[in-house]
Formats: C-alpha cells, sequence, structure tokens
C-alpha cells in the first residue's frame, strides 16, 4: 500500500495497523484466505450436484400426441329426424261470446217480476222476467170487441150489397145505389183487415208479457228490476253462449296477407297457463284499421269446458303453410367456409365436416331446410364458434 493511498491511524482496521507495522519490519503483508476458500466450497458444491444430478426423462411418444378433448352437452347436439315445418303468423286480441242476444221487451207496462240475474244459466224458452199482464189483456179484449163489431157491420153490408144487385138486375135499383152499396161493403172489409191486425198485434204483445230467453246460455247483464214500467224496445238482458267462442284478433298488414279462412290456429290465453286451445280462421277483414294499421282476424274456439270468458286477452299463431316429414336443423348449426355451407358431424369421437344445402327457412327463420343430412346423423347444433373440424369430443350429462 503506498502512502498516497495510506489511511489515517483511526481508519484503519487491525488487519491493516498489523499488515502496516509488517511492511514497516521489512515483512510481507498477510493476504485473506477466507473469500477464496468460501469461493472454492461454492464451486465444489456446485460441481457436486451437477455431477450427481438424474438425467431429465425424454418426453415420450403418447405426452407428446395428446390431444384436447372437447366436451359436448345433450343439450348442445340433436340427432336428425324427419319434422313437420310450419310458418305461422303471430295476432293478439280478445275473447267474445260467438252467440249472444240483447234481450229488449216487446210490450209495455209494469215489470212485475225478474226471475234472474246475472250469472245464471238458462235455457231457451226460460222465462227471464213478467210484465203486468191486466193492461194488455184489456187492450186484446177492446181490440176484439172492435172487430168483432165491425164485422157484424160487414155481414149486414154484405146482405144489403146483395138484395141491391138483386133490385138491379130487376131495374128497381139505379147504378149509382148499387156502386154505393159496393163502396159501403170493401170499406168494412178493409176496416175489418186493419181491427183484425190489431188484435194480433194485442194478443202478441200480451204473450210478449212473458220475457223468455232465445237461446241457451248464460246472463251476463241485467238492466230491469221488479216495479219499473217500461215500453216496448227497452234492453232488459244480455245472454250469452260460452259453449262456441270467437277470437276477434289483429294481424299486421303482412302477416295478413297469409292468413286465409279455414288455417288452423294455436290459442293461448292470459290467465290459462300451460294450456293451449286450438281454433280456426272463420273470416279475414279486407281492410286494415285505421288508427292501428292492423286486420282484424276473426277465429273459432270451441269451449267445451267452459274455462274461457268474455274479455280474455288471447294470443294466437296462425299456421300460414306447413311441410312435413322435413329434414331441418337451427340456423346457429349452419357454419360456412370457402367451401360452402356445412354442419360439424359427430362421428366415432370426432367432429368431422359434412357440406349441406340451405333450403328455406321457417319458424320466423329460427329452423332451415337441409339436404346432405340422413335420418340418424348427430350434429351440433348449438353456436360453439370455438369448435372446429377434427377434433375429439365427448358427450356429457347437461
Amino acid at each position: 500500500m503506498t502512502e498516497a493511498h495510506e489511511k489515517p491511524d483511526w481508519a484503519q482496521s487491525k488487519r491493516e495497523k498489523d499488515n502496516a507495522r509488517r511492511v514497516a519490519e521489512g515483512l510481507k503483508p498477510r493476504r485473506r484466505i477466507m473469500p477464496w476458500v468460501v469461493l472454492g466450497v461454492v464451486v465444489f458444491g456446485i460441481a457436486a450436484f451437477v455431477l450427481t444430478r438424474p438425467p431429465a426423462e425424454e418426453p415420450t411418444e403418447e405426452a407428446a400426441n395428446t390431444e384436447v378433448v372437447r366436451q359436448l352437452l345433450k343439450t348442445e347436439i340433436s340427432e336428425i329426424a324427419p319434422a313437420t315445418l310450419r310458418q305461422t303468423a303471430k295476432v293478439t286480441g280478445t275473447l267474445v261470446p260467438a252467440r249472444q242476444s240483447a234481450v229488449a221487451s216487446q210490450a209495455s207496462g209494469r215489470v212485475l217480476s225478474v226471475a234472474v240475474r246475472p250469472g245464471d244459466t238458462v235455457a231457451a224458452g226460460s222465462v227471464l222476467a213478467e210484465i203486468d199482464r191486466a193492461n194488455l189483456e184489456f187492450q186484446v179484449n177492446q181490440q176484439r170487441a172492435t172487430a168483432d163489431g165491425t164485422r157484424a157491420q160487414l155481414l149486414s153490408a154484405q146482405q144489403a150489397l146483395e138484395r141491391t144487385q138483386e133490385l138491379a138486375r130487376q131495374g128497381l135499383a139505379s147504378p149509382s145505389t148499387l156502386e154505393q152499396a159496393r163502396s159501403s161493403t170493401a170499406a168494412l172489409e178493409a176496416n175489418l183487415a186493419a181491427l183484425e191486425s190489431g188484435v194480433q198485434a194485442a194478443e202478441l204483445a200480451l204473450s210478449n208479457a212473458t220475457v223468455v230467453s232465445p237461446l241457451d246460455g248464460t246472463v251476463s247483464e241485467r238492466s230491469v228490476e221488479p216495479g219499473q214500467t217500461i215500453n216496448a224496445g227497452t234492453p232488459l238482458f244480455t245472454i250469452v253462449n260460452l259453449f262456441e267462442m270467437e277470437f276477434q284478433a289483429s294481424a299486421s298488414v303482412n302477416s295478413s296477407a297469409l292468413v286465409t279462412p279455414g288455417q288452423s290456429v294455436a290459442v293461448t290465453v292470459n290467465g290459462l297457463d300451460n294450456q293451449t286451445f286450438t281454433g280456426s280462421v272463420t273470416r279475414v277483414n279486407p281492410v286494415a284499421l285505421s288508427g292501428t294499421r292492423t286486420v282484424p282476424i276473426y277465429i273459432a274456439l270451441e269451449n267445451g269446458q267452459g274455462r274461457l270468458r268474455g274479455g280474455m286477452f288471447a294470443t294466437g299463431e296462425i299456421t300460414v303453410a306447413e311441410q312435413a316429414d322435413a329434414i331441418a336443423v337451427p340456423l346457429a348449426a349452419i357454419r360456412e367456409d370457402a367451401d360452402g355451407n356445412y354442419v360439424l358431424k359427430l362421428s366415432n369421437g370426432t367432429l368431422i365436416r359434412q357440406a349441406v344445402e340451405v333450403g328455406d327457412a321457417w319458424d320466423r327463420g329460427r329452423l332451415v331446410e337441409v339436404t346432405g343430412l340422413t335420418i340418424g346423423d348427430s350434429v351440433v347444433t348449438a353456436p360453439l364458434t370455438e369448435l372446429s373440424v377434427g377434433q375429439a369430443y365427448e358427450i356429457v350429462e347437461g
């Protein structure tokens, strides 16, 4: 160590002071051997580890060839089978009874009794209400009496006419007298005919004093109470028959062009979940409603179980086209590459490319007819974009 680099005494360690003394005495300074010892131990340890470590195993051929097996749920695949395809038009609307009648009074008078209430079931001819008959009977008797008097006058006039005709043949009666007798008789005949019509009207009014149901059904409305005085034509009851219902629906203008009478309709009704009713189109309105731009469609429904009620809101699917024994797959199953359309077919644990030709779309585009598949083929129908041709698969429970 040179003087230029000598440290002051206070900064020197014991080893450095000892070496400085040895140099002053003409001896060599002592060198540090511990770092070299440590370094030798480390090198020795590394060499021993490398020499004693077992050689790495070569990768086996089985591990090198391992491939990923895709798991497919049963809900993600379908087996090809012939099916009936349908094209439908959606309609919405309200149910109303197909047969209903508003019963009005055909007679005037005071209501004596009312036999039914809303919700009561009635048969055709059942008594609904009774109107006071006293005044009606009086009118009938009065009309009959007047008609009887006129009939007697007519009989007398006819006899007088016969005598006048005989006198005229004998030259004992003037032509004017004969003509007057004829006119009098004709007037009485006309008057009697009018009076007899009045008798029939009075008798009809008397018979209508008993108000009866015109059809089998149920009372839906009642607008009369006992003691009320009514006139002919006053609404009294509404009777509805629920055995047959009419679905008064509406369809879009475009959909209505496909609808014709006789087409089948599957109807679902709000409040009656998990139940579908089958109906038939009976009429199609030729003009769209100006406010909604929809076309009224009228659909007949049977209601043998009586579960349907007037005023229920319903939705219908009208079958406007049908194809039986068709081969179709969901649109999501169709894939496309440079060679055209294809599906992924399951074949002995491997997905293969099966070319198909796409036909008509059904069920609002959710299904498409295809050719190139046979009955019994299994294909991937879920939109699994990560799958590709040649991949291995296994089917697992969903």
